[in-house]
This record gives C-alpha cells, structure tokens and sequence, in this order.
C-alpha cells in the first residue's frame, strides 16, 4: 500500500504537509467524538473526500503528527486574517493580542479536541515536542507582528510568548463564560506582565551612561563634586 500512496502523492502538486493542513481542521472535528485517533483520519477522509488510505499514510506517525498540522492550519489562517502589513500600523502589544485572539478564533468551536489535543501533548514522550511546535507557534507571531531581532531577545521573545499561548490555551479550553471573556481577562494581564517586563529590561539594558553604577557612586562619596 505504502508505494501505492507515495506514488499518489509524487503525482500531485500536493505534498504531504499540504494534504494534512487540509486534513486538518476536520481531524479536530472528528477528534471530539474518536480522539486524535485512525478513526478520526478516517471520518476527516470522508468528509473531505481524500482517499482514505492517504490519509492514514499521511498520520501513520499518529496523533502529535495529527495536533501538528492542526497547529499548522491555525498558523495559516492566523496569517490570512491578520497579515504583516495590517498589524504594522498598531502597537506591539495590540499586534501580539490579535494575533493570539486570531489563533484562538481558528480552534473557537472545538475546545473538546483542544482539550485532548493538550493532555496528549503534556505526555512526556511528547514535551519535546510540544516545545518546538510551541516555539514554532510563537515565532510565527513574533515575525507577523514585524520582530526583527536576531540576538538573544529573538530567543526570549519566543520563549515568553510561547508560555503565555500555552496557558492562554489551557483557559480558553475550559472556558465558559460568556465570549470567552474569562480569557480575554487572562491574556490581558498576562501581555500587560510581558509589557512590564519588557519596560524592565529595556531600563536595565540602557547604555552605560545612563545606568546605575554602583562604583560611580561610591566614587562620589568619597571624592564629593565641588
């Protein structure tokens, strides 16, 4: 069967990756009611209309394959709606909550298969994992909302953002107030704490001019200005 599916697949523009982003959102459908399971690659074939065999050899490496390209379809449509030149105008912490909200709209309606799709990833065989598609998530905010740095606050950007998508994740999925307004409230008070943070670091990275020197100080104290 394998040479069979790879021989359908070389003879479509298609690749692998694109057939499980289309896949994915109705494997997330179908993963409410069977899990990130074959059964529900096998009813996502069927509502879509994608040879089943296909399928199952596109998700042969099982659910973090499945919860992979689901991230992966989010990530396109996240860009869809809110693409680099729309966000460019707003401040950054305006561009980082929309594109969270946005990302949040894309899974609005399937917080059950969120919920497996999390406990799966929580799995220590799987936190390897979780990380990178966790990292992979936030660095595609971060480039959308125009972040071009590339020393070690590329890295630290990514690593906040990715925790608080995380956690934002978590209390969107058991969520029932009303417009998801509990949500809102978290993600609200955890930017405003990256913004902290940020004002923080900014202050404390400043040139040394400007910055507290304690051995100025003490300078000063012994040889006082005239």
């Amino acid at each position: 069967m394998t040479s069979m599916v790879t021989s359908a697949v070389d003879s479509s523009a298609e690749t692998l990756d694109d057939l499980r982003i289309r896949l994915a959102a109705a494997i997330a459908d179908a993963a409410a009611f069977d899990g990130w399971s074959a059964q529900a690659v096998a009813q996502a074939a069927k509502d879509t209309g994608i040879d089943p065999e296909l399928a199952a050899y596109a998700f042969r490496d099982g659910p973090m394959a499945m919860i992979a390209a689901w991230i992966s379809h989010v990530d396109v449509q996240m860009a869809k709606a809110l693409p680099a030149t729309t966000l460019a105008t707003l401040p950054i912490r305006q561009r980082i909550s929309r594109l969270i909200l946005a990302r949040l709209d894309v899974v609005a309606g399937r917080e059950e298969a969120l919920s497996r799709a999390l406990s799966i990833m929580a799995m220590p065989q799987n936190l390897a994992a979780t990380a990178r598609l966790g990292w992979r998530s936030a660095d595609a905010m971060w480039r959308l909302a125009g972040d071009k740095a590339t020393d070690y606050n590329h890295y630290t950007k990514r690593a906040i953002l990715s925790g608080i998508y995380a956690a934002t994740l978590h209390v969107f999925a058991k969520d029932t107030s009303e417009g998801k307004a509990d949500t809102h409230a978290f993600l609200d008070r955890r930017i405003d704490g990256i913004m902290r943070f940020e004002k923080a670091k900014a202050q404390l990275l400043r040139p040394d001019a400007e910055r507290f020197s304690m051995t100025r100080l003490l300078g000063r104290l012994r040889y006082p200005a005239r």
